[in-house]
């Protein structure tokens, strides 16, 4: 629990034409030989991630793309590629050679990056060189450097530093709605599908958050919670499971005793629970041969009974009693087109930035696809949503 995970990093990419130096920048901030360097056109063909710190940012990922200008055979889909890392990116590098200076490609990437409205510097490289005159019309952030001598490298690190990005405000994951002293119960299954050793990212970051606001954490698993709730000696203020315990749960808690659950709170961190509760009303409308996609951040390990390939789509079938089609896509695979589902079903997001979340949303939201997560569909499923929600809604 010591490294800060990196979906809670600020994701910094590194984006321009080929041989305008993004490797050569991304090196220089580092200060290592992380990306390769070389003359040939193309030699990065995949987004490349470094994790450091840069203050007073703190924690962030460092993300080199392929050249945006790409006109390799494998060139539309490397420029796919940084497509996609912009989806990611919470602050955007737009790396030009300074020699050229703005080019054609580059104007195209900026207003992707001012319409997706990234905060973003522009950067001059080869200053070393020598450089063309800059449009300085615009009020853009712009630091001239050379990655080769070192010189603006600190400016830029400066000027990454103050471009504090909105979704890098520290929120709350659950200690606005607890006080100190108070006694939270966390209810985590262990079952084949659990880490051998540690936790899951959801669990040890509401333990972390509870601790913070100053009050006491009590982890048992649901099999032992009973016995858990019975020997406290005082009432907790309030109880949160693991959403495949939901039915057990629910049946044991009192009514008198809030009652949510990891995924529900994770929704409302990554700042989509109210499309998930407004979306898995959908659920209830599939027909026979509709497609829903079960979407995951994450690419892990498939266990026999996994949540997302699994235990859901059963439990779907089952509750609809419709054949429904369920298909699947797990890390930075998420499909631009969804026009062909009538559900979208997302994970918690614990491994991908707010960013990214939100703009899975957006995606389904502006295609008219309902969008939920699975602790939503399967508070809904077991009756527990209305309950679920009050705490977090009140």
């Amino acid at each position: 629990m010591n490294d800060t995970p990196q979906s809670e990093r600020i994701h910094i990419g590194i984006f321009g034409c080929v041989n305008a130096g993004k490797s050569s920048i991304i090196n220089a901030i580092t200060d290592s030989q992380l990306a390769i360097v070389s003359d040939r056109r193309g030699t990065t063909t995949d987004p490349v991630i470094k994790s450091m710190e840069i203050l007073p940012l703190g924690p962030v990922v460092l993300m080199d793309t392929p050249g945006y200008d790409d006109d390799s055979d494998l060139g539309e889909l490397r420029i796919q590629k940084a497509r996609q890392t912009l989806n990611r990116a919470d602050i955007a590098v737009l790396v030009l050679d300074g020699v050229i200076g703005m080019t054609e490609p580059d104007e195209t990437l900026l207003d992707i990056i001012v319409e997706k409205k990234i905060p973003y510097v522009i950067v001059y490289n080869k200053k070393d060189i020598g450089f063309a005159t800059p449009d300085l019309s615009k009020e853009d952030s712009i630091v001239f450097v050379s990655a080769k001598t070192g010189e603006g490298i600190h400016e830029l690190k400066e000027l990454l530093g103050h471009l504090i990005p909105e979704a890098s405000k520290k929120k709350p994951l659950v200690s606005d709605l607890i006080s100190a002293g108070d006694m939270i119960v966390l209810v985590c299954p262990i079952d084949e599908s659990a880490p051998k050793g540690r936790l899951i990212l959801p669990q040890q970051m509401m333990i972390r958050d509870i601790l913070d606001a100053g009050a006491m954490a009590v982890v048992t698993r649901e099999h032992e919670l009973r016995a858990t709730l019975d020997g406290l000696g005082k009432k907790p203020a309030m109880v949160i499971t693991d959403s495949q315990a939901f039915k057990i749960v629910d049946e044991i808690v009192p009514e008198y005793i809030p009652l949510t659950s990891f995924s529900i709170l994770m929704a409302r961190y990554k700042g989509f629970l109210e499309t998930a509760i407004e979306g898995v009303k959908a659920m209830d409308d599939l027909k026979d041969g509709d497609k829903v996609l079960m979407a995951e951040g994450c690419t892990h390990h498939r266990q026999c009974n996994d949540i997302g390939t699994v235990k859901i789509p059963n439990w779907l079938k089952k509750h609809t009693g419709r054949d429904i089609v369920i298909e699947t896509c797990s890390g930075k695979d998420f499909p631009e087109d969804l026009s062909d589902y009538s559900l979208i079903i997302h994970c918690g997001g614990c491994m991908i930035t707010e960013r990214e979340v939100m703009y899975r949303m957006k995606c389904a939201i502006d295609q008219g696809v309902p969008f939920t997560n699975y602790g939503t569909v399967i508070a809904r499923m077991t009756g527990a949503l209305e309950r679920s929600i009050k705490i977090v809604s009140s």
